[in-house]
């Protein structure tokens, strides 16, 4: 017999046996028995979640000899040709490649007519359904609407917004859900034990949560570490192998090395994951895994995936040198960076820049940055040599009067006893946080100016500051920031390069030589003196 793969050996044949789904099964079910029998299913959910599988169980349920029942017993002729995959009356039909209108005429509608074979109904199952073509989903749409009484549809989908709504009313819809770690785990070992095989507990835990709740991609992952494995049993460091990740002890040596900013420590331990062929993506994933393990450590949410004690007390500990805030902010900065990576062309050099600026930027930082002295923090601003006229900048799309007057909730202020440099690393640490793009543009602005209800935010280059205002959402989100750590009644002026770029209100001026001043001052230019004769 020809070998089998692990998540088809496996799949479920008894509606018992669906792992994770006991709300469709259930309502599945009672519909069965009660006698209502839709003419029309949509099953919609993530990727190895038992759509198709139980599209299967559901026409053994229908079909079976000793049916319909919600307990098909797998023994009939029917039930063991609907496992074999070879029953004339259930079709099944993949979307993905047969897609045309031709194919759901010829497989579908011109044959919808006859009666089944030999099973009580005729049931079509149509994978990956939102892959038809327009033309296609027009012809099965009169069909699906009023079939005969002996045609069942199942359709199955990881796309329900893709599959238009005349469909979507005609079917009953069951949502399928993501796998839990737990079910994962739960599925795993009992693979394992069916294998006659073992695995340690941190390797089974590893791959659960590399499947992200898909069944189908667990099974996957351990059939390739079954391969690698030489003693029956799967190692965590196999599992890492195989996937091209990074051991933990690795990951966390580069988040305490980013925690101490130990630019020498970053640079070494990434040369080591490089020699050992680990790709920078991966990298970051292996990073983004562990430090959502530290946050459900952080914060005290059991993992019903993590069974070892061992394993769970370095867990707390490391999660607990790091702090929450870390975390936090390491989470938000590498997940930008894992969605800029497949941009950049030289990524190895870039993520090690990056790692060290996440090292060594002052909104990674547990602490605002120190106050400066109070004779610099006093310190008015230097004055604009004169070097000409300055160019004047660009009015904002978005004037900051019309937020001014929007009615705010109050926020918390800071205490006074705080600088005004340091409430302004404040706001940077928050609007970091929330954008990395903010963040990084406001590093290099400093607070020119605290007038007691307005500041004025200096950055180096006009375009910097043109971005900031683009937009009212970013407009916004700086005032509240501002707000929230200098008082409720503040303002902000934007200036660039020390030069007044843009203010909350500009005055209106009159230039010198204008309107009636200018008629004036030509008179008195152009008018002839009077001669001396008549001074006389």
């Amino acid at each position: 017999m020809a070998y089998l793969s692990l998540y088809r050996k496996y799949r479920s044949q008894t509606f018992g046996d669906l792992v994770g789904q006991d709300h469709v099964v259930r309502t599945l079910q009672n519909g069965i028995s009660s006698g209502r029998i839709a003419h029309a299913y949509l099953f919609t959910g993530p990727r190895g979640t038992g759509k198709t599988s139980t599209a299967r169980l559901l026409a053994k349920a229908l079909c079976c000899e000793h049916g319909p029942t919600p307990t098909p017993d797998n023994e009939c002729e029917i039930c063991r040709s609907i496992t074999a995959g070879n029953c004339v009356d259930v079709l099944e039909m993949d979307a993905a490649s047969e897609a045309g209108v031709e194919d759901i005429r010829e497989k579908i509608v011109e044959v919808v007519e006859y009666q089944p074979m030999i099973a009580r109904y005729k049931v079509f199952i149509i994978d990956e359904v939102h892959d038809l073509s327009g033309k296609a989903f027009d012809a099965l749409l009169k069909t699906i609407e009023e079939p005969p009484p002996h045609i069942i549809f199942i359709l199955a989908t990881t796309e329900y917004n893709k599959v238009p709504a005349t469909i979507r009313s005609r079917c009953q819809k069951h949502e399928f859900h993501r796998a839990s770690m737990g079910d994962l785990v739960a599925r795993l070992q009992y693979v394992l034990e069916g294998e006659g095989l073992s695995a340690e507990p941190a390797a089974i835990s590893a791959m659960a949560r590399m499947a992200d709740g898909g069944y189908r991609d667990a099974l996957t992952l351990l059939e390739q570490a079954i391969l690698t494995s030489d003693d029956g049993r799967v190692t965590l460091s196999q599992v890492y192998d195989q996937l091209g990740l990074i051991n933990d002890e690795m990951v966390d040596g580069l988040l305490f090395a980013i925690k101490d900013a130990d630019v020498a420590k970053i640079i070494e331990v990434l040369a080591e994951v490089f020699r050992l062929g680990r790709d920078p993506r991966s990298v970051v994933e292996s990073l983004l895994y562990r430090l959502a393990d530290l946050t459900r450590a952080a914060y005290g949410v059991d993992s019903a995936a993590n069974s070892d004690a061992g394993q769970e007390a370095v867990l707390h500990e490391t999660a607990a040198r790091l702090g929450r805030e870390r975390l936090l902010n390491l989470r938000s900065a590498l997940s930008e960076a894992h969605r800029s990576i497949r941009d950049i062309s030289l990524p190895r050099i870039w993520l090690e820049s990056e790692l060290v600026r996440m090292a060594t930027q002052p909104a990674m930082s547990s602490q605002p940055k120190s106050a400066p002295s109070d004779a610099k923090a006093s310190a008015p601003p230097r004055p604009v040599p004169e070097t000409g006229r300055a160019r004047p900048e660009a009015a904002p799309k978005f004037p900051l009067e019309k937020l001014a007057t929007e009615p705010k909730k109050t926020p918390e202020v800071v205490p006074t006893s705080q600088s005004g440099d340091e409430r302004w690393q404040n706001v940077v640490t928050q609007l970091g946080v929330k954008s990395k793009s903010m963040g990084m543009k406001l590093l290099d602005a400093r607070l020119a100016e605290d007038t007691g209800d307005q500041i004025c935010i200096e950055f180096v280059r006009s375009l910097d500051s043109e971005w900031m205002q683009d937009k009212p959402e970013k407009i916004k989100a700086v005032l509240e920031a501002v707000r929230a750590h200098f008082g409720p009644a503040y303002t902000i002026r934007y200036a660039v390069g020390r030069q007044a770029a843009v203010t909350t209100s500009v005055a209106a001026v009159e230039l010198p030589a204008e309107g009636a001043r200018l008629e004036q001052l030509a008179k008195d230019i152009l008018a002839p003196e009077p001669s001396r004769e008549n001074e006389s």
